[in-house]
């Protein structure tokens, strides 16, 4: 490739980030803008609109609850699918064809759909847990687990996990030894591949939280719903804070993982 070619390669990528950043830079300009209405810049900024969002402790509570069902649905999806997807990989391959089946059908039915079935499910009786978080747990476990299955399942085939286990049991290792020490291990990059895109897509599932648990336990999506009236600068500062939380999590989860390298 000549330098020229080069050039303006990398001269189409900026113009592409700049495209698909522009929309969040504007947000972000409008969040610290004072007032910008009647002028193609803003007349001021200030930290009004952040202050007043990191200050309501409704927004907070908010947050608080997106983490805490958003980790506790990937922890509970991590935790049963894993044994199973090293069951299927090394004892029962031919299976992998109908898990790929399975696991597509969380997609196959509408949120709205799906949401009226749950709550007719579980509105009363022994399991009635609609406005509860335990309900979105169980929704956001169905909709993380195909970006689960297939991250580890493509990390599983790049480590060879069957030659992996077999030279581990060739040294004197047991089946359930050579799992824990030598396959998890190597399926660390995946299981973190696999957490990051599930938390980024649902920390931002509205439908689920807004029909099955509203306001009895405001997720943070919710939460910018019910702002919707209120000032756009107050909004977009909401949207801002949104996306350095994701930031924030993914750097983190990366600065770890870099670490244990």
């Amino acid at each position: 490739m000549t330098r020229a070619e080069n050039l303006y390669h990398r001269g189409v990528v900026a113009v592409l980030l700049f495209i698909l950043l522009l929309p969040l830079v504007a947000t972000l300009v409008y969040a610290f803008s004072s007032q910008w209405g009647s002028t193609v810049l803003p007349e001021g900024f200030t930290l009004k609109w952040m202050a007043q969002l990191w200050r309501d402790p409704r927004f907070l509570t908010a947050l608080w609850h997106s983490l805490l069902i958003c980790f506790g649905a990937l922890a509970l999806a991590v935790a049963l699918v894993l044994p199973l997807m090293f069951v299927i990989a090394y004892y029962f391959p031919q299976l992998d064809a109908l898990m790929n089946i399975l696991i597509l059908l969380p997609f196959a039915v509408p949120p709205v759909v799906s949401s009226v079935g749950l709550l007719q499910l579980y509105s009363d009786g022994p399991l009635a847990m609609t406005g509860t978080p335990w309900i979105l747990i169980g929704c956001y476990f169905t909709i993380a687990l195909p970006f689960i299955y297939r991250a580890i399942t493509n990390n599983m085939q790049a480590i060879h996990l069957r030659d992996l286990m077999d030279a581990a049991q060739l040294l004197g290792a047991s089946t359930w030894r050579a799992a824990l020490l030598v396959v998890l291990p190597n399926l660390r990059k995946g299981c973190m591949i696999a957490v990051l895109l599930s938390f980024s897509f649902l920390i931002g599932e509205f439908v689920f939280a807004n029909l099955l648990v509203g306001n009895r336990f405001e997720t943070l999506q919710v939460y910018l719903y019910n702002s919707r009236n209120g000032s756009g600068h107050f909004t977009s500062a909401l949207v801002i804070s949104y996306f350095l939380v994701v930031l924030l999590l993914t750097l983190v989860a990366n600065t770890v993982n870099k670490g244990k390298e």
